[in-house]
């Protein structure tokens, strides 16, 4: 390393250490400045396997020098560490900004751990994590979330979600936003000095890294993160806005962003880094699908929709005729065509093995979801001027309100969804499918072109970021109204508020039920529960209670 390179990390160091020491500091985290060490992070844990998962965390040295950490590990099957069933060495450094990723093996099936790491005499917060169980289980529970938007609102749906009963947290993207400071964030959160670091747009590496280290200093996500293991992929956000293959509707060279594929190795580096994913293949491939196996109950197949075979996204600004066109084509992608392939093996492996349920865990909706049609005089007076300002005046004063809502999602890929839909037809059981990514909550029954009910899918809310106030300004129940009139296959809608799903799976069915915190712009919040949703194997419908 050069004398000026030296210079430059220590002193990107010691800026960052002090922030993110600052920052725990504040919260109430004791910090020694004088220890040897710092966990400035806590813990997490992920990918848990039947004998393996996942232990994370990051150490800073108290030297203040920017120099490799050795480390210890242990996982015990009691809190208090009596009963050490596995433990092993580690280290870090600046190369991989001080974080720590460990596969612990040699566990049981099904069963609860706690594990912490020690560096030079100091140790780090204990968290818990869990074993995927063997054969014969007979329920799994899985909480279901996505879009965390620091600077929209406080993570209360974290924090009460850690206090609950799961197996694992399905964090299905959008962990982190890329905008800069004041970009896509509430004013009165802003107020209250929810900022975000760096204040600029993240592009670089360095840029990703922080913006982790700011989401990850927040009590509430290190909360759930120490209290269940989670399983993850990413979305668009974790890159930039509406990414697909080969760029990204937010990334832009001629204002200095630079090469896509600069900024895309630089994100799945950091995104590697700061979650506790099992690494698979090169950061350049970018491959994230994989699976996990709840005993012969349910196979959660987790795909990428976003990033390795996603061609461009059509947009609403193309001629009508154009997106006609463009809707029929066949060749369209949202997956690729090895992601195909691979989907195809895995749900026909979890066929043959006996497993009643499929549960597909991926980033966008797949339901058939319209653009409604409503008249102004369905408006009380004073909610016509905010819809004709809004964005569905846009899309009527065009002429294509016979064309589907969202193009990012997978309408915009019609032949890769029917595809995909006759794969769970053919290779599947009873495919679930779990989808995140547009801040309200959603359940469609699947059908495919013919009509056959093929699958059932229930879409999460958000975190935090907001729901539908931009696009179409109705009170909830109109807006309802106008999307179940205008989507024949969905079975129920909730535009507005912020919470989390959790899927409770048996051998009969899945249940699904939806939980809302009452607010995110205070940390004193109520939870609001909405009656299960089932699923029962076999029909591929939902069920309302």
């Amino acid at each position: 390393m050069s004398q000026n390179l030296f210079q430059l990390n220590r002193r990107r160091f010691l800026a960052v250490s002090a922030v993110m020491l600052g920052s725990l500091s504040v919260r109430g985290m004791p910090v020694l400045a004088a220890a040897a060490a710092h966990f400035t992070h806590g813990v997490a844990s992920g990918d848990p396997l039947q004998d393996r998962v996942i232990l994370w965390t990051r150490v800073l040295p108290g030297s203040g020098v920017p120099e490799a950490v050795q480390l210890e590990w242990q996982v015990a099957s009691d809190q208090r560490f009596a009963n050490i069933v596995a433990s092993g060495t580690a280290s870090t450094g600046p190369a991989r900004d001080f974080t720590v990723k460990v596969d612990a093996s040699g566990l049981e099936p099904g069963q609860s751990y706690f594990y912490r790491f020690t560096a030079q005499g100091v140790s780090s917060p204990i968290g818990r994590t869990r074993t995927l169980p063997a054969a014969g289980v007979e329920q799994a529970r899985l909480a279901v979330v996505s879009c965390s938007n620091y600077p929209q609102g406080y993570f209360n749906v974290y924090r009460e979600i850690a206090a609950r009963d799961c197996d694992a947290v399905v964090h299905l993207g959008d962990y982190i936003y890329e905008y800069p400071d004041g970009g896509y964030a509430n004013p009165l959160i802003l107020e209250k000095g929810r900022h975000v670091q760096p204040v600029h747009e993240i592009v670089s590496l360095e840029d990703y890294r922080m913006r982790y280290g700011l989401y990850r200093s927040d009590a509430d996500l290190q909360a759930i993160h120490q209290a269940h293991p989670f399983i993850c992929v990413w979305d668009d956000h974790e890159i930039t806005n509406n990414t697909f293959k080969e760029g990204a509707e937010n990334h832009n060279p001629d204002q200095g962003e630079g090469d896509f594929g600069a900024r895309r190795l630089a994100a799945i580096q950091a995104f590697h880094e700061w979650l506790p994913i099992r690494e698979q293949g090169s950061m350049a491939e970018g491959i994230i699908y994989r699976s996990f196996d709840f005993g012969d109950l349910a196979s959660l197949i987790m795909m990428d929709t976003r990033l390795v075979g996603r061609d461009e996204q059509l947009t609403h600004n193309m001629n009508i005729d154009m997106l006609r066109s463009q809707l029929a084509d066949d060749s369209r992608s949202i997956i690729g065509g090895q992601q195909e392939s691979w989907l195809a093996a895995k749900l026909q492996t979890s066929k043959d093995a006996g497993n009643p349920w499929q549960i597909i865990g991926q980033q966008v909706i797949m339901g058939r979801k319209n653009i409604p049609l409503v008249a102004n005089e369905e408006f009380a007076p004073e909610v016509r001027e905010a819809v004709a300002n809004s964005r569905y005046a846009m899309l009527r004063e065009r002429g294509q309100l016979g064309l589907p809502l969202n193009f990012d999602a997978w309408d915009g890929y019609p032949a890769n969804r029917e595809r995909v839909l006759q794969m769970f037809r053919e290779h599947a059981n009873n495919a679930v499918v779990l989808a995140g990514d547009t801040h309200s909550s959603w359940a469609f029954d699947l059908h495919d072109d013919d009509g056959d009910a093929i699958a059932v899918e229930f879409g999460t809310p958000s975190v935090s970021s907001p729901g539908f106030e931009s696009f179409m300004p109705l009170p909830e129940e109109q807006l309802v109204n106008a999307f179940m009139r205008a989507s024949p296959e969905m079975r129920y809608m909730r535009g507005l508020g912020r919470g989390w799903m959790e899927l409770d799976i048996t051998r009969e069915k899945v249940s699904n039920a939806y939980y809302y915190v009452s607010t995110v712009m205070e940390q004193e919040y109520a939870v609001e529960a909405i009656a299960p949703m089932d699923s029962f194997a076999g029909e591929h419908v939902i069920r309302q209670a």
